[in-house]
């Protein structure tokens, strides 16, 4: 089965209204392509990224959200508010969220199913750290990622989720796993899935982040069960992200 790429850029907390304009005109430049492209600004930026990319093929993406539908949740972000920006793709468990603030696989798999009852997909991160690696605990760090998930909303639901693998030991640092390295990691998920689902092992999305570059995406892509990329600091620049956009075919 051939599964459609996916080429995210997570932008993080960067950005101002000034750079924005230049980041997206350099974005919508980009002539087509095969692979769906995704951005995902911060949240005050929403609206104004959602307005610049309305007649475009660029894809709207949030990097969190609140497992409450509404309510006294002073600073949190409604799934149906995202949804009045016309974002598809939500951000969820990414290593930062989990490491800086605390989320547990539990609260992500509750955020996972506030956005699937809203029709929205989530882009659900999974990933381990140095010592997990070292430890030889990635497969299993990433099974009971996946496994609070499955508890809350089943595997079929993977069928309108992306996978998003990301060691995290490979975020920010220039480290990045080879290309073979990401291929045994997702092959791994995908055989786990396989073990509950054969149908949604072969369709899900997984894609591979960790200091994404132009310069590496090319072998990562070529890797079979590598089916796109979540780019951090590469997508900041819009050369170098729509140079990876193009290695993706």
């Amino acid at each position: 089965m051939i599964r459609q790429k996916i080429v995210a850029g997570n932008w993080k907390m960067n950005g101002s209204k000034e750079s924005i304009v230049s980041l997206v005109g350099g974005l919508l430049e980009m002539g087509g392509s095969d692979s769906e492209v995704v951005i995902a600004p911060s949240f005050p930026y929403l609206s104004q990224v959602s307005e610049m990319i309305s007649d475009s093929a660029l894809v709207l993406a949030a990097q969190n959200v609140s497992n409450h539908e509404q309510g006294a949740y002073t600073g949190e972000v409604s799934v149906s508010m995202l949804n009045d920006f016309g974002v598809k793709y939500v951000l969820l468990g990414h290593s930062e969220r989990r490491s800086l603030y605390g989320e547990t696989d539990e609260q992500v798999a509750t955020k996972v199913k506030a956005v699937l009852d809203f029709g929205l997909t989530p882009m659900l991160c999974i990933g381990e750290t140095l010592e997990e690696r070292e430890s030889n605990k990635t497969f299993e760090v990433c099974q009971r990622q996946l496994q609070a998930v499955i508890d809350c909303v089943g595997v079929d639901s993977f069928e309108q989720m992306v996978i998003a693998y990301e060691p995290v030991w490979a975020i920010g640092t220039g480290l990045s796993a080879s290309a073979e390295q990401a291929q045994d990691v997702h092959q791994s998920i995908r055989s786990f899935l396989s073990t509950l689902s054969e149908s949604v092992a072969r369709k899900v999305q997984i894609l591979y982040g960790g200091s994404v570059k132009a310069s590496t995406s090319s072998a990562l892509f070529e890797m079979p069960d590598v089916d796109g990329a979540l780019v951090g600091g590469a997508s900041l620049d819009a050369k170098e992200f729509i140079a990876i956009v193009k290695t993706a075919g």
